[in-house]
C-alpha cells in the first residue's frame, strides 16, 4: 500500500491521474444529457411528469396546445432555438409573465425590460412586428398595464402560427415524440435526442441507451 505522494511509484501516480480523467469525463457526459435552460426554472421540464401519447398528439391540434403544456413548450422552443429563432416564443412567454404581475409598482420596470429587450429597434432579441403595431406598442410602455403587450403578443403568436409551429410539427422535435412507445432507441435517435438537448432521461422525450 503506498504510503505519502512521495514514495508513489510513477506507474501508481499515472493510474491515479487516469482514474481522475475518466471520472471527469463520465461527469461530463452524463451532465450533457441533462435539459439545460437559459431562461430559468420556468422552461425545465418536469423530470418527473409523463406525457401520454394523446396528449402528445393534441398539440397537432393547435399552437395554443402546445404552448400551454410545460413540455410541449420545452419541446417547441428547442426546435425554435435550432433555427434561431427562439425571440419568438420568449417574447410570448414574457407577455404571459408580465399578465401576472399583481403588484402595480413592478408593471413599468417589467414592462420597459420587455420593450429594451424585444420591442425596441435597438432590442437584442427584436420580433417581427409592423411598424404600427411596434409604435402603439411604444406608446403603451409609458403608462403601462397588464394589456399593454397584447397585440404585440398576438401578432407574434399569429405568426409562429402560420409558419415555424407548421415546420415543427414535420420536425424530429414533435415526431420523436409521436412515435409508437417502445419502438426504442436506435443509435441515430440517440444521437438526435443529444442534439435536441432534451431530457434523455425522459422515456417520453428521448431515450438514451
Amino acid at each position: 500500500m503506498c504510503k505519502g505522494l512521495a514514495a508513489l511509484p510513477a506507474t501508481c501516480l499515472k493510474s491515479a491521474k487516469d482514474m481522475k480523467h475518466r471520472l471527469g469525463f463520465l461527469l461530463q457526459k452524463s451532465d450533457s444529457c441533462d435539459y439545460s435552460s437559459s431562461q430559468g426554472k420556468k422552461e425545465k421540464m418536469p423530470s418527473g411528469q409523463r406525457v401520454s401519447q394523446e396528449e402528445v398528439r393534441k398539440w397537432a391540434d393547435s399552437l395554443e396546445n402546445l404552448i400551454h403544456h410545460d413540455r410541449g413548450l420545452a419541446a417547441f422552443r428547442a426546435f425554435l432555438k435550432s433555427e434561431y429563432s427562439e425571440e419568438n416564443i420568449e417574447f410570448w412567454v414574457s407577455c404571459e409573465d408580465y399578465k401576472k404581475t399583481k403588484s402595480p409598482a413592478k408593471l413599468s420596470p417589467k414592462a420597459r425590460k420587455i420593450y429594451d429587450e424585444f420591442i425596441s429597434v435597438q432590442a437584442t432579441k427584436e420580433v417581427n412586428l409592423d411598424s404600427c403595431t411596434r409604435e402603439k406598442t411604444s406608446h403603451n410602455v409609458l403608462e403601462p398595464t397588464l394589456s399593454c403587450f397584447d397585440e404585440a403578443q398576438r401578432k407574434i403568436f399569429t405568426l409562429m402560427e402560420k409558419d415555424s409551429y407548421r415546420r415543427f410539427l414535420k420536425s424530429p422535435y414533435y415526431l420523436d415524440l409521436v412515435s409508437p412507445p417502445g419502438a426504442g432507441c436506435g443509435p441515430e435517435n440517440c444521437r438526435r435526442s443529444h442534439t435536441h438537448s432534451l431530457d434523455c432521461n425522459s422515456n417520453i422525450i428521448s431515450q438514451c441507451a
